[in-house]
């Protein structure tokens, strides 16, 4: 049977602003996303049934058709069905390193990772364009994961204008186990709390959108500068989730305190807090000062780098 195996790389939020409501539902947002070297491992294995199986080693990962990495099957099945009826279906393994429910796109980098494997099983030939095309259909941040590196994402996170890769930038990642953040709450409550502030004019949002590219930020990823980086890191969802989620409020305050931390941000929705270091003697340094500040085997500690790919085939 052909089989692929997969790295999907974790993605931290470097800047996270909440522009307005779209009438899909969703928001307008203006991010920078970057991908870090934390990664799953997905196998993709040729069946010949035409049925879609997941496994994971992970207990709180789904397995049905909850799992986004099952749903990017079914949609290739759906895409592709003379594909489907001569190549089969498809066994998924997933090896779980990225935590769960954790503001890291570790179930959106499966579904890439999914993407990417089933266009190679069934020699389809697509672009790296069409796969992220296909992957916004499933979820925002699909489309970075199969793209990776450096990007600015706009509209709901799934335009993407690709920045200069940041390369061997160091991060520390703190997350607890039984802590999870639900983003459609975090999202509902900034809405709640913070909408009477949201850009109301088209003309407005495009603008607001497009400035993200003149930001501070970016000007610092230009210049390759990793302090400068981590004073402009910016997250609008803190506003929310760090005063009603008190761990990950200590979290960052412990980061900020540490010797060699240049900056400390919540990704995504959270609850993972990271730290930005220059190297990894300094990363490995401050994860053993935090751990020794809060021993609570709950807490799980990692250290890892950016990278400048997406998903990556391993070995065939």
């Amino acid at each position: 049977m052909r089989s692929y195996n997969l790295i999907a790389p974790a993605k931290i939020n470097l800047y996270l602003e909440i522009i307005s409501d779209r009438p899909d539902g969703y928001h307008e947002l203006a991010m920078i996303l970057q991908s870090i070297d934390l990664a799953d491992e997905i196998n993709v294995q040729s069946l010949t049934t035409q049925t879609i199986c997941v496994n994971c080693n992970h207990p709180q990962v789904p397995t049905d058709k909850s799992n986004l990495a099952y749903r990017a099957a079914a949609l290739m099945a759906a895409k592709f069905p003379e594909a489907l009826a001569q190549y089969g279906g498809v066994e998924i393994t997933i090896n779980k390193h990225i935590p769960v429910a954790a503001g890291l796109a570790g179930g959106s980098t499966n579904a890439a990772a999914v993407l990417v494997g089933i266009d190679l099983l069934w020699n389809l030939g697509l672009t790296k364009s069409e796969l992220e095309e296909l992957g916004a259909t499933l979820g925002s941040d699909v489309p970075f994961c199969v793209a990776g590196g450096t990007v600015i994402a706009t509209g709901r996170g799934e335009k993407l204008s690709p920045l200069p890769s940041l390369n061997h930038l160091y991060i520390v990642l703190a997350k607890y186990r039984s802590l999870e953040v639900s983003t459609a709450w975090a999202y509902k409550t900034y809405r709640q709390e913070f909408g009477s502030s949201y850009l109301k004019d088209t003309e407005n949002l495009a603008a607001r959108a497009a400035a993200v590219h003149s930001e501070a930020i970016v000007k610092a990823i230009l210049n390759q500068n990793a302090g400068e980086i981590a004073e402009k890191l910016h997250n609008d969802l803190e506003r929310v989730v760090l005063p009603a989620y008190p761990q990950v409020l200590q979290l960052r305050e412990l980061f900020a305190t540490q010797a060699g931390v240049l900056g400390t941000m919540m990704s995504g929705s959270g609850p993972t807090v990271f730290a930005l270091v220059e190297s990894e003697e300094q990363a490995q340094a401050v994860k053993l000062q935090i751990r020794a500040a809060i021993p609570d085997q709950d807490l799980e500690l990692f250290v890892a780098r950016t990278i400048t790919e997406g998903i990556q085939v391993s070995s065939l």
